[in-house]
This record gives C-alpha cells, sequence and structure tokens, in this order.
C-alpha cells in the first residue's frame, strides 16, 4: 500500500510540475527584463503629466542672504571739502516671492505635452504587456513544435532502418537489389539531419523561454504538451469589419502612435509660444538691512503685489526656425501613424484569415493522416504481393511522416493566429491566453 502511494505522489508531482504557456507567463512577468524595463519605463513616461502641470501652478522661491562688507567712503565735509569713512559692517537680505503665470501659452502647450507623454508611455505599456503574451506562447509552441519534430524524425529513422535491414536481407539472398538498400540508407540520412536541426531549433526556443522566466534554460518535460484532443475555438466576433474597428480602436501600438503625433502637434505649439507675450502675477515680501552702500545702517521692509508682463521681439529667427523644425516632425509623426495603422490592418487581416482558413486545415489534415496511415499498410501489403516496389513503402512512409509534421505545424499556428488576432486587435488579455492554456495538458499514454 505505501509503494502504491509513494507512485501516486510521483506521477502527481509530475504532472504538477508540467508548465502550461499561463505559467510561463506568471514566471514571466516577474522575471522578464524586457517587461520590467517597461514597467519602470511607463512609470517615468507617467511623471511628465506632473511635470507639465507645474508650469502652470504658483511658483514660491525664498532667498536669504548675509555678508560682512569692508567699505571706504568719501563723504563731503562742512568745509566744501571731503573725508573718507573706512566702514566695516554686516548686510542681511531676505525675499519671498510668489509667482502666478497668467497667460503663458508655452507653459500650456508643456502642460497638453506632458499629457499625450503620458499617456504614450501607459500605451506603449499596454502594447508590450500584451506583446509577453504573444511571446511566451510563440516561444512555447515553437519548443513544443520542435519536440514533435524530433520524435517524427526517431520515428522515420527506425522505420527506414527496419526497411534498410530488411532490403540487405533480401539482397543478400538475392531478391533484392542494391539500389533498394541505398535507397532505406539515403531515406535514413536525412531523417538523421532533420532530427539535428529540429534539436538545434528546440534548444534556442527553451533557451528564449529560460530568459523569460530567469532561467538558464528549460527541458522540453517541463512544458505541458498540446492535448491531442484540441479543437478549435469560437471566432468572436465572426466578421473582419468588426476586427477592424476594434484595431483601429484599441490597438495599443497605434494608440501610442496616436500619442506621440499629439507630443509632436503641441511641440509645435510651444515654440510657437516663443511669439507670444508672458502675464505672470507676482507678490514678494523683502527685508534688507545695509544691503547697499546707500542704505548703511538702515533697514527697509517691503511688500509688492503686482503684474508683469514680457513681451519678446525679436530673438534671431530662432523661434520661427524652431517651429518650422517642430513641424516637419509633426508630419513625420503622421505619416508615421498611416504606415503603422496600415502594418497593423494588414497583419490582422492576415491573422483573421489565418483562423478561417486553420480550422479547415486542421480537417484536412487529419483526414490527410488517416489516409495515409492507411496507405502505408497498403503499400506493405501490395510489395508482398509483387504490385509494389520498395521505392513506394519509402514514399508512402515519407507521406505519413510528413503529414503527421504538416498537422502538428498547422495546430501550432491556429493558436498563433488567434492570439495574435487578438493582439493586433488591441484586446488580447491574460484570460485568453488562460484559455489557450486550457488546450495543453499531459497527453494520453504518457
Amino acid at each position: 500500500m505505501k509503494s502504491v502511494f509513494i507512485s501516486l505522489f510521483l506521477v502527481c508531482g509530475t504532472a504538477q510540475a508540467a508548465m502550461g504557456p499561463f505559467d510561463v507567463y506568471e514566471q514571466a512577468l516577474r522575471n522578464d527584463p524586457v517587461f520590467l524595463g517597461a514597467i519602470k519605463e511607463r512609470d517615468a513616461g507617467l511623471e511628465n503629466r506632473t511635470i507639465g502641470r507645474a508650469g502652470l501652478l504658483p511658483r514660491l522661491s525664498y532667498n536669504y542672504n548675509k555678508g560682512r562688507n569692508n567699505s571706504e567712503a568719501t563723504l563731503p565735509d562742512n568745509r566744501g571739502g571731503s573725508y573718507r569713512d573706512n566702514r566695516n559692517y554686516n548686510s542681511y537680505g531676505s525675499t519671498f516671492t510668489l509667482q502666478q503665470p497668467l497667460f503663458d501659452y508655452e507653459a500650456y502647450a508643456n502642460y497638453r505635452k506632458g499629457i499625450a507623454q503620458a499617456l504614450f508611455a501607459d500605451e506603449s505599456f499596454r502594447d508590450k504587456s500584451q506583446a509577453l503574451l504573444v511571446r511566451v506562447l510563440s516561444y512555447y509552441t515553437q519548443a513544443l513544435f520542435a519536440q514533435d519534430q524530433i520524435d517524427i524524425a526517431r520515428a522515420k529513422k527506425k522505420a527506414f532502418e527496419q526497411q534498410f535491414q530488411q532490403n540487405e536481407h533480401l539482397f543478400k539472398q538475392g531478391e533484392g537489389t542494391r539500389t533498394d538498400i541505398l535507397e532505406a540508407e539515403s531515406r535514413y540520412e536525412l531523417a538523421t539531419a532533420e532530427e539535428i536541426q529540429a534539436l538545434d531549433e528546440q534548444d534556442a526556443s527553451l533557451r528564449e523561454l529560460g530568459a523569460l522566466i530567469g532561467m538558464p534554460s528549460v527541458n522540453i518535460t517541463d512544458l505541458a504538451p498540446l492535448n491531442e484532443g484540441f479543437a478549435t475555438f469560437t471566432l468572436a466576433p465572426a466578421n473582419y469589419d468588426t476586427w477592424h474597428e476594434l484595431a483601429l480602436t484599441n490597438n495599443p501600438t497605434l494608440a501610442s502612435q496616436r500619442q506621440s503625433l499629439e507630443v509632436a502637434r503641441y511641440e509645435v505649439e510651444r515654440n510657437r509660444a516663443g511669439h507670444l507675450p508672458r502675464v505672470t502675477a507676482y507678490a514678494t515680501s523683502r527685508r534688507q538691512e545695509s544691503d547697499t552702500g546707500n542704505t548703511y545702517n538702515q533697514r527697509y521692509d517691503t511688500n509688492t503685489i503686482g503684474v508683469e508682463i514680457s513681451v519678446p521681439i525679436y530673438a534671431g529667427g530662432g523661434v520661427s526656425a524652431s517651429t518650422r523644425q517642430a513641424s516637419r516632425a509633426m508630419e513625420q509623426a503622421e505619416y508615421e501613424l498611416e504606415g503603422k495603422t496600415r502594418e497593423t490592418l494588414i497583419e490582422l487581416r492576415r491573422q483573421f484569415s489565418a483562423c478561417l482558413s486553420g480550422v479547415s486545415k486542421l480537417k484536412a489534415y487529419q483526414k490527410a493522416l488517416v489516409s495515409a496511415e492507411a496507405l502505408v499498410v497498403s503499400t506493405k501489403q501490395s510489395i508482398l504481393g509483387g504490385e509494389r516496389v520498395n521505392l513506394d513503402a519509402l514514399n508512402a512512409e515519407q507521406q505519413l511522416y510528413s503529414t503527421r509534421r504538416d498537422l502538428a505545424q498547422a495546430r501550432y499556428d491556429y493558436l498563433m493566429a488567434w492570439t495574435k488576432l487578438h493582439y493586433y486587435a488591441g484586446n488580447l488579455r491574460d484570460t485568453d491566453l488562460a484559455k489557450v492554456d486550457e488546450a495543453f495538458g499531459p497527453m494520453a499514454g504518457k
């Protein structure tokens, strides 16, 4: 009884150790340096809102000075002459100043620019958050597909090795040909090369996953495989026009580009403000004692309230040049937004079509797999009856394994297309990855 309990514990522990895509994503949130850097980038960008607002708020300053003065004054005397008076005295001054902009278009433009910069940082972070979901699933499925290719390549090697031994045996008995042996040997070596390539691809994908979760590498046994009974998802909404509108409204890349355009627009306004006057209300409270030689041994307490108007007249043409430069940058941002919009909509359409065609492709490959398996059996029987030759058997085996590979790739491609469709539409969330995660788990018989 005790041994049975231990076996069950080990089996459960192994099952729990396998990570699905959502488990990898949760670890990536804590360890991926790209995502962690994006958090800091967003936090820094959000401060632009406060920085921009500061230019519209009151500014309070305090100035204090105290010094020791050694002065020699030449003063007139009562007889029409003059005399020298050596003075050694302390001077003192303190000033409180309160300033409030009443009209400062540059400060207003900076304020609106700061808001746009903060929104840009927020949308850019949303884009990188969703991109992390895509990266996790991409590396995850690449590693699993590489494992499928490895398994297929090893199965091919085993089958071709058996065929090689059989052909060699028939050749020794005088019933086969040297060509049959060479053909089987050639197919075996090609399968070996495919296995090596798949191993390299898997190693790269596992290292990418490890980098996301803060580990040197991940073992393929740590990943939950795709269920054999995986079925496609219901695509909602079902029409492309709705996805089109979602992308234009919600796509974070386009949203950040729009905010980048706003930043450029208010940069133009900020430079244009160099031609406009500034009006500032101010209040000062000043206390001075022996501030200058004329106020020796005198103390003044002065309170002032007033309005200051500053009117720029000429700055060497710099204001006009800076405005033109900012205008060209704004036009560049407009073209970049248009280009990014076109690129996003093209990708959106591609992924939408891939989701629709993926359903039909999966059904076709599943039927093709059944047919390929039956063809292998039928071909082997025909060879025994003298109706087929060795090359037909090798071709049937090759077709079977190619169909298995294509079916595996079609399943992963469909999952990626479904995920990227939501990404380009701007509504990819962790709940969507959790839905994809349900398609992964222990395989039957493993």
